[in-house]
Parts: structure tokens; sequence; C-alpha cells
């Protein structure tokens, strides 16, 4: 009789424990597999992001705007941002042949907007663990460190 309790108690668990990886596994695969789609069909050179910044028109670099840009860089932004090495944030170097124009002030001008709304912003967020500050500049400002990060590349 103990014998008998024993082997249907072992079965019954082996059964419920295999139906429900398996329930388990047709409930989560999808999620897991649509972020994954999700995170591959971003092209970061087309993606403007979201906000007020919908386009740019970039000419010749001017050397006032990128000296004005390093001064509001150096004294918002040097707390989490260098520019050659990975510190808080992403290091800076190149990040306009890695995002557009309009991306880049976007991120400046609203950082929680972007988290919330836009997947490359989320990814940054994922893989720093630390959302960007909103310092509240204006978009003269962020215009202007955007033209100093167009020299750093």
């Amino acid at each position: 009789m103990k014998f008998k309790f024993i082997t249907i108690l072992t079965l019954g668990v082996l059964m419920s424990s295999c139906g429900g990886e398996k329930a388990k596994k047709e409930v989560d695969s999808p999620v897991v597999e649509e972020e994954k789609t999700e995170a591959v069909k971003v092209d970061p050179m087309t993606d403007k992001g979201v906000g007020t910044i919908t386009s740019i028109t970039l000419g010749e670099i001017d050397p006032t705007m990128v000296a004005e840009g390093e001064t509001i860089f150096k004294a918002k932004c040097t707390a989490c941002h260098k520019i050659s090495k990975r510190f808080v944030g992403p290091g800076l170097k190149g990040v306009t042949e890695r995002r557009t124009p309009e991306w880049i002030m976007n991120m400046i001008l609203d950082p929680e907007l972007m988290v919330k709304e836009n997947e490359l912003a989320r990814q940054l967020l994922i893989e720093y663990s630390a959302p960007m500050a909103n310092q509240n500049l204006t978009e003269d400002e962020a215009r202007k460190i955007l033209e100093y990060f167009r020299t750093k590349n």
C-alpha cells in the first residue's frame, strides 16, 4: 500500500511539472521573440527619435557653436559622459556616425520621452542601467552640443 501511494505521488508530480513547463514555454516564447524582432528592426541611422526635433540641416561646422557646445557639455554632461570612453553613459566619440542629428538632439532635450517611446533609447537604458538625466537644456544649447559632437569623430 505504501509503495502504491509513493508511485502515484511520484507520477502526479512528474505529470504536473511537465505540463506546467510546456504551458510556461508557450506563454513566454512569443514575448521573447517579439522583443528580439523589435530590436533588430531599428536602424540607428534613420531613427530620428521622438520629440520636438524632426529635421535638421547641417552645413559646415561652426567653430563658435563648437566652442559654446564644448562649454555646455563640460558643465552639464561630463558627470556621466566622457568623449573617448564608456563611463556612467556611453562614450560620445563618433556618436554622429552612430545616430542621426535629430535623435541626438531629442535625447538631449527629453531623455524621459525617448526612453519611453524609442527603442534605441530603451536599449541604452538597459545596457547602461542608468537613465540619462534631463538637464533642461534649450534647443539652442542642444544644437551647440551637437555641433561639438560633430568634431569628435
